[in-house]
C-alpha cells in the first residue's frame, strides 16, 4: 500500500516552515475535505498564502495540486467504503488463506509505527503518566474491545483509570465532570461512529486533553484532539485489522508502566498482597 497523505504529513511535519506546519495542522484537523476545496479555500481556512498551500503540496511529493486532490480523491473514496463492497470485491483482487492476512497484518504494523516519530510518543506517554490527571477511555463498535484492554492495563500501573462503557448516554453524564484535568483517549476507525464524533466535540469544549487512535484516513475526531496516531488497518478481508492499532496500545501501556516504574511496582505489589489475605 502506497503512503497515504497524512503519513506523508507525519514524516515531514518536522522539517516543515511554519506556515507549511499549519496547513499541515489545518488538514489533519479537517481530513481530508479541506484539502478538495481550492487552493484558495484552503490557503483561507488554514490561515495562509497560497503559495504556501503551493509549497506544503509540493513538499509532500506532488508536482501538482490536482495531483494531490486525486490522491486525497482516492483515500476518500477507500475511507467510505463498506464491509459489503469489500466482501464483493473481484475475486483476481482477493487471495484466499491466511498467509495474505498475516502478511497486511505485520506490513501494517511495521508500516505504521515507520510513520510515527519516536518524540510523539514519547509525548502521550508523557500525558498518561501524569498523576494530576485522570484517564477515560472509549472506542467504537470494533474498537471498545482495545480501549477496556488498556484501561485494564493502565488501571493496574496508576490510579485514576475509567472506561466508559455502556451507551452514548452514560458516556455524557461523565461530562459534568470532565475539564482539564482529564484526558479522554478515544479509538474508532472506519466507518467513524457518529456518537463518538459528538462525544469527542464536547469533551473537547470542555478542555479535555483528547488522545485518538485512528486509522491511516483519520477520524473525524482529529479535529478535536491534541495527539493523533494513524495507525494502518486495510488488510485483504472485508474486515479492518486493528492488529497494528493493538500493538500501539501495548506499546503506550508498556512506555508508561517504565515511566511509573516505582509507582506501578507499588501497586502491583500492594494488589498482590490484597489478593493472597
Amino acid at each position: 500500500m502506497a503512503e497515504n497523505i497524512a503519513e506523508r504529513i507525519a514524516d515531514r511535519v518536522e522539517a516543515m516552515p511554519p506556515g507549511e506546519r499549519k496547513a499541515a495542522q489545518a488538514l489533519v484537523a479537517n481530513y481530508p475535505l479541506i484539502g478538495l476545496k481550492t487552493v484558495a479555500d484552503f490557503a483561507a481556512k488554514a490561515g495562509v498564502s497560497a503559495p504556501t498551500i503551493l509549497r506544503f503540496v509540493s513538499r509532500l511529493g506532488f508536482q501538482h495540486y490536482s495531483d494531490f486532490q486525486a490522491h486525497l480523491q482516492e483515500e476518500l473514496a477507500a475511507q467510505l467504503q463498506s464491509p459489503l463492497i469489500r466482501s464483493t470485491a473481484p475475486a483476481s483482487s482477493r487471495e484466499s488463506g491466511a498467509s495474505p492476512m498475516v502478511d497486511a497484518s505485520i506490513e501494517n504494523i511495521r508500516e505504521t509505527f515507520r510513520h510515527i516519530p519516536a518524540h510523539q510518543i514519547a509525548e502521550i506517554v508523557d500525558v498518561l503518566a501524569n498523576p494530576r490527571m485522570r484517564i477515560m477511555l472509549v472506542g467504537g463498535r470494533f474498537t471498545d474491545p482495545l480501549a477496556r484492554y488498556m484501561a485494564a492495563h493502565l488501571t493496574i500501573i496508576r490510579p485514576n483509570v475509567l472506561h466508559l462503557a455502556g451507551q452514548e448516554s452514560n458516556w455524557r453524564d461523565r461530562l459534568i465532570d470532565m475539564g482539564k484535568r482529564d484526558i479522554l483517549v478515544i479509538l474508532d476507525i472506519r466507518r467513524y461512529q457518529e456518537s463518538l464524533v459528538r462525544f469527542a466535540e464536547k469533551a473537547g469544549q470542555r478542555g479535555v486533553h483528547i488522545i485518538l487512535l485512528t486509522d491511516q484516513w483519520l477520524s473525524p475526531i482529529a479535529r478535536f484532539a491534541r495527539h493523533v496516531v494513524a495507525g494502518r488497518t486495510a488488510v485483504p478481508s472485508a474486515w479492518d485489522s486493528s492488529a497494528a492499532l493493538f500493538v500501539m496500545a501495548e506499546t503506550l501501556i508498556a512506555e508508561v508502566t517504565r515511566r511509573l516504574e516505582v509507582e506501578s511496582a507499588r501497586r502491583i505489589g500492594e494488589m498482590e498482597n490484597l489478593r493472597d489475605n
